[in-house]
């Protein structure tokens, strides 16, 4: 019954601009490739660049945004967040209808907004921590990393529909549209904040999360696990677009297929995570989850071709996709209650900095390994490593801080 429980109206805003923007950015999945492709012609170093350089120089350009993001109030913060994101996407289909758009604007947009992602989930986090109560905070994450794989259920295929009768931008304007809206329902929830006060930025602040992390005996094995992971999967994503449509044969509809319908798993994680943590605590839910998701991956290398090959691919991503669903909010809500307030959005930059740029080194180099190995070979690679994180996860389960002391005045 914990996932049911009622956490109130302005959370229930938070969760319905969330849910707005997360089906937005379904919908514009893979949309920055494709219009690279059809309508910008460019090659497969061009495509490569605008993947890896849009999130690895978007992270540099976040790196002081956590400094700024912890002294200020989170709400307007995240607003700002969603009308810059709305700003920046809208400008694609005006460029395209005026004839204008190039591979330049195209990147810097992609940077944009990935550094804009990293404030607002920075943003997000601390807020968070304020609106619902600490027993809450598995419940209101869980409904995040629910809604999260829905959406990535349906949105890439109505995406993939959209472009096909409405043309290449379609979705990025949708995409664009559901930011303006969930600024609107971020702006709509009212209340008032922590006051907080504001000292003038210094470059000792910067590295203030990574100090955090780093020396915190729970964060510290979670934070690299997490990006070691996160990286390895994520860099043989490309290479199994490779494997399944080029080396063996798949249909583009079976590749959709058998990456979107295991996202259901993620659901189904997300909902088990609240009565599983409650029947055996949350470091065993922790170590469990994370250890049996860096079991999955190894075994796309055994994909063959046919019907067999289509089956085995739905289930080994419906196996990793079910245990992301149940780490991810676990992982969230105990990186919260780990980290004092006064800290969160500095933590929240720097674990998203962090893991935006080992995605974008990993996907680099994997993209090298497969020039000389192979596909195959180098999506082995990946799941052989990741057979080794486990080994990085917490060994013993540590109890948070205690909880500080409420601030004396709030700002409206």
């Amino acid at each position: 019954m914990a996932g049911r429980r009622a956490l109130g109206r302005r959370f229930g805003r938070l969760w319905a601009a969330y849910a707005v923007s997360a089906y937005g950015t379904s919908l514009g999945f893979g949309a920055f490739p494709l219009i690279a492709v059809l309508v910008l012609d460019s090659g497969p170093a061009q495509v490569a660049v605008l993947a890896a350089a849009g999130r690895a120089v978007g992270a540099l350009v976040a790196v002081p945004l956590g400094p700024w993001v912890e002294f200020r109030r989170k709400r307007p913060v995240m607003v700002a967040m969603d009308l810059i994101r709305f700003a920046a996407l809208l400008s694609i289909p005006a460029a395209f209808a005026l004839g204008l758009l190039s591979f330049a604007q195209l990147l810097v947009v992609s940077v944009v907004v990935a550094a804009a992602d990293i404030a607002f989930k920075a943003a997000a986090g601390a807020y968070l921590k304020t609106l619902v109560p600490p027993a809450d905070l598995l419940v209101a994450n869980s409904r995040f990393e629910s809604t999260t794989w829905t959406a990535i259920t349906i949105g890439p295929p109505l995406g993939g529909a959209a472009i096909t009768l409405f043309g290449p931008v379609t979705t990025v304007l949708a995409d664009a549209v559901s930011y303006l809206l969930s600024a609107l329902g971020i702006r709509s929830i009212g209340g008032s904040e922590p006051r907080t006060a504001a000292p003038r930025l210094r470059a000792r602040d910067l590295p203030e999360g990574w100090r955090h992390i780093l020396a915190h005996p729970v964060l510290r094995p979670l934070f690299l696990n997490t990006i070691v992971v996160n990286g390895l999967i994520m860099a043989s994503e490309p290479l199994m677009a490779v494997f399944l449509l080029r080396d063996l044969g798949y249909a583009p509809w079976q590749y959709g297929l058998v990456f979107a319908s295991p996202c259901v798993g993620g659901l189904l994680g997300a909902r088990l995570a609240p009565p599983l943590v409650a029947r055996f605590g949350r470091h065993r839910v922790l170590r469990t989850a994370g250890t049996l998701r860096a079991c999955w991956p190894l075994g796309l290398a055994f994909v063959r071709p046919g019907v067999p090959g289509i089956v085995l691919v739905v289930t080994i991503q419906l196996g990793l996709v079910t245990c992301c669903g149940l780490f991810n909010p676990v992982l969230a809500t105990h990186r919260l209650e780990h980290t004092d307030p006064d800290r969160i959005a500095r933590t929240l930059t720097a674990w998203s900095v962090s893991a935006s740029a080992a995605i974008a080194a990993l996907t680099a180099a994997w993209g090298l390994l497969a020039a000389v190995t192979g596909a195959r070979s180098a999506i082995a690679v990946a799941g052989v490593l990741l057979l080794a994180t486990p080994l990085l996860l917490p060994r013993r389960e540590h109890a948070p801080p205690p909880k500080p002391a409420e601030p004396a005045a709030n700002l409206p």
